[in-house]
C-alpha cells in the first residue's frame, strides 16, 4: 500500500475502527499497513480516541500485550439520546399512529435506516459489556432493529419464525401463551440457527405484557443459550401486574391513551434511568 499521510492514515484509521465495532485489531496490522513505527501508530490512536470521545462517538479501548490492540465500543452521549429519543416519542405521540388494541402505528419509522441506526447504538451501548454473541428477534417488524443493533455489536442475528419453514431445515418449536391476547402460539428457530450456549441480546418493537419476549426466552432454552438482555423500542405501562418479563430495557414508555381525545402519553423509557434523567 502507498505510504500515506498522517492526515490520512488517521481518516483510514478511523473508517477501519468505525467498521469493526466491538472487534480488537493488533497494531502491528496498522503497523504493517502503513509502513509506519508502533509508537507513531500508538499516537495516532491517542488522537482518536480523544476525538471519538470529545464526539461522543465512542469509546477506544487498549488492550496491552503481544496479543493485545485496540478495539472500538459504540456509545451514546446521555444528552445526544436523550435529544434523539425526545424527538421520537413526538413523532409516536401523534394521535393518527392510534390502532386498535392500544398499538401503534410505527412501520414508518421501523423503515427508516437513520432512524434505526441511532436506535441501534441505543441497544448497543446499553449491553456493550455484555458480550453478546448474537441478537434475537422474531419476525417481522423486530428484524430492522435487530440488524441495526448487531452491526454496532458486529455480531450476527437470528430471527425466530412464527411458522416452519422448509428452507430452516430441522427445527425447535414451542407454544407460548401471548401475554395480551391470551391465546397459544408457537414460535420456531432452526437447530442451524444458534450455536449452543450462546449469549443472546433479544429486541423486539413493541411490548405489552412480555408474551413474546417470555416465548423467546422460554425457546433459547432449549439451546442451552444465555440471555444477556432484553431491549424494547416502546413499552406499555398498562397491566404491569400481568407482565411476564422482569428485566428489559426500553426506550420508550406508553403511558396511557385516550382514543375519545385522541391523546397519546409517552415518557422516556428505562434507558434513562440513572442516567440525568
Amino acid at each position: 500500500m502507498k505510504k500515506l499521510r498522517r492526515s490520512a492514515r488517521l481518516v483510514d484509521m478511523t473508517q477501519h475502527l468505525l467498521a469493526h465495532p466491538h472487534t480488537l485489531t493488533p497494531l502491528t496490522l496498522f503497523a504493517e499497513q502503513y509502513g509506519a513505527a508502533k509508537s507513531s501508530i500508538s499516537e495516532d490512536l491517542s488522537i482518536i480516541k480523544e476525538a471519538f470521545e470529545v464526539q461522543g462517538v465512542g469509546l477506544l479501548k487498549t488492550v496491552a500485550g503481544a496479543a493485545g490492540g485496540v478495539k472500538y465500543i459504540p456509545q451514546v452521549k446521555t444528552e445526544e439520546a436523550l435529544h434523539f429519543m425526545r424527538e421520537l416519542i413526538g413523532q409516536l405521540a401523534n394521535p393518527e399512529r392510534l390502532l386498535p388494541g392500544g398499538y401503534l402505528y410505527m412501520s414508518d419509522i421501523l423503515g427508516n435506516p437513520q432512524t434505526m441506526a441511532k436506535i441501534g447504538k441505543l441497544f448497543a451501548t446499553a449491553y456493550a459489556d455484555k458480550n453478546v454473541d448474537v441478537v434475537m428477534t422474531v419476525e417481522t417488524k423486530g428484524i430492522p432493529l435487530a440488524y441495526a443493533t448487531a452491526m454496532f455489536l458486529n455480531v450476527p442475528v437470528v430471527i425466530v419464525r412464527r411458522d416452519n419453514k422448509v428452507t430452516e431445515g430441522s427445527v425447535v418449536s414451542i407454544n407460548y401463551v401471548s401475554g395480551s391476547s391470551k391465546r397459544i402460539q408457537t414460535m420456531s428457530l432452526a437447530r442451524r440457527g444458534l450455536a449452543e450456549q450462546s449469549r443472546v441480546l433479544i429486541v423486539d418493537d413493541f411490548m405489552k405484557a412480555g408474551g413474546t419476549l417470555r416465548g423467546m426466552i422460554d425457546l433459547l432454552q432449549e439451546f442451552r443459550a444465555t440471555v444477556v438482555g432484553c431491549g424494547v423500542l416502546v413499552e406499555t405501562t398498562a397491566d404491569v401486574s400481568e407482565r411476564l418479563v422482569d428485566e428489559y430495557v426500553s426506550l420508550a414508555k406508553l403511558q396511557d391513551v385516550d382514543f375519545k381525545g385522541k391523546q397519546i402519553e409517552i415518557e422516556l423509557g428505562s434507558f434513562f434511568e440513572n442516567r440525568g434523567e
